[in-house]
């Protein structure tokens, strides 16, 4: 039983490592086409990769739906594998729109919107559910430290994906990239498909969190236990707050150690190798033994602290023009990425109960990716703002690294305000599930 438990979850990370290589393909090589090949403005561009951005509060809506309907008696498993399916969709139905851009001409616009609308669908979809399954199968520390290596076999799928999708179009041709595109669909289809069924537990809790959630209709679980929740508000404030601090510069790094540093390309192209070991290394130790041994708030906490001081670091590097202090300092800001996300998705699943998982994480996954936007948005606008002001690339970056140490040191104060127990889905929880408890 033992062992049947063990390659079920092993199984399941198939999914994480087919959600990782779908976002290789878009994310990557598609984009890069787009720019360079087919020389598209690259603010359409921008736009189109946007869509699953702006598209995300779908997810709450998703996931108010997995939890409370479920298909063929399945909460789970339907949603993650349709979710594969529409990705898949998406990636050939983008592809195509890549390979026959010419010939669209003023469809272009119109076209693009609907194939990346449907892939931020399927991603959407597919993995929220998916983290709601994670939460529904594991327990205590073990939860808090499957979702963290589930984000590690992510970021291997991610790397792999590059790797093959790489070199299966080392020669661009449009031919090739739609036959590629529609092999890396199939092959998302079938992991997805592999690592979700046969996966949800079933008892009790399930039937009776399944009937609790679809007992309240969505407007109303929104407004009650979303909204009105001091609790949930806090940690979605945090979770934006983390996330602009430790990626507000990430397409600026290697700008500043150019344009500061005097970093040759190579040198440059190398910092996000070091940054992404960082990352890896931290949430590859925070799944396999820190989260167990300090708990989740703790590592959280210490990945905060450790980036406020890379970011005063980098500014201090900048002053003294040390090349080789800054690449050590884009590793250790990896470290602390990793530590803070780790303990940041280990919070936030803590956060989930049984009736309410699949909309609270719809919740998270909207604070993470519009952190993600606006990390962006800002950074490059104080950037840009301050060097205009001042005419001084040190100046503007130095700003930058500043107001991302300022945001951290709200998301820790923030860190203090959060108490799981003491939100309204987890008294829903025990209020349910006790009685349901009583009664089987």
């Amino acid at each position: 039983m033992k062992i049947v438990r063990t390659l079920n979850n092993f199984r399941l990370a198939f999914f994480s490592i087919a959600y990782g290589l779908s976002g290789a393909l878009i994310g990557g090589t598609l984009n890069r086409i787009m720019i360079a090949e087919l020389a598209l403005p690259a603010t359409l561009v921008g736009f189109f990769f946007a869509i699953p951005l702006l598209i995300s509060p779908v997810r709450v809506w998703l996931g108010y739906r997995s939890d409370g309907y479920p298909i063929f008696g399945k909460r789970r498993e339907p949603y993650i594998i349709f979710g594969a399916l529409v990705i898949g969709l998406g990636i050939v139905a983008s592809a195509n729109l890549a390979a026959k851009s010419a010939q669209l001409g003023g469809l272009l616009l119109l076209a693009g919107t609907l194939a990346f609308m449907l892939y931020g669908l399927g991603r959407n979809l597919a993995h929220n559910t998916y983290q709601a399954l994670v939460s529904d199968r594991y327990e205590g520390t073990n939860r808090t430290r499957a979702i963290t290596m589930y984000e590690v076999a992510t970021l291997l799928g991610s790397v792999m994906g590059a790797g093959f999708i790489g070199k299966a179009l080392e020669v661009y041709e449009p031919a090739r990239l739609i036959s590629v595109a529609t092999g890396v669909a199939a092959v998302i289809f079938v992991l997805a498909s592999l690592a979700a069924i046969g996966q949800e537990p079933k008892n009790y809790v399930v039937q009776a969190a399944s009937e609790q959630a679809r007992k309240m209709p969505f407007n109303r679980v929104l407004k009650e236990v979303v909204f009105a929740d001091p609790q949930v508000r806090t940690l979605f404030t945090l979770v934006i707050f983390t996330f602009v601090g430790t990626l507000a510069q990430d397409a600026l790094l290697e700008p500043y150690g150019a344009l500061v540093l005097g970093m040759s390309v190579g040198d440059t192209t190398r910092l996000t190798m070091y940054w992404g070991l960082g990352v890896l290394a931290s949430m590859l130790a925070s799944g396999l033994f820190l989260i167990k041994w300090l708990g989740f708030m703790k590592l959280m906490r210490t990945g905060i602290v450790a980036s406020i001081l890379v970011f005063v670091g980098l500014i201090v590097t900048g002053m003294m023009g040390n090349v080789g202090i800054f690449k050590s300092l884009v590793f250790v800001m990896g470290l602390g990425a990793g530590l803070a996300g780790a303990g940041m998705l280990s919070g936030i699943i803590s956060f989930t109960t049984p009736i309410r998982a699949g909309m609270l994480m719809g919740v998270w996954g909207v604070a993470n990716m519009a952190g993600h936007a606006f990390g962006n948005l800002l950074g490059g606008a104080i950037v840009d703002s301050v060097r205009i002001a001042t005419g001084s690339a040190f100046a503007a970056y130095s700003s930058l690294f500043g107001m991302e140490a300022v945001m951290l040191g709200i998301a820790l104060y923030l860190s203090t305000q959060l108490n799981p127990n003491a939100s309204r889905a987890h008294n829903e929880e025990t209020e349910v599930l006790a009685a349901a408890a009583a009664a089987d």
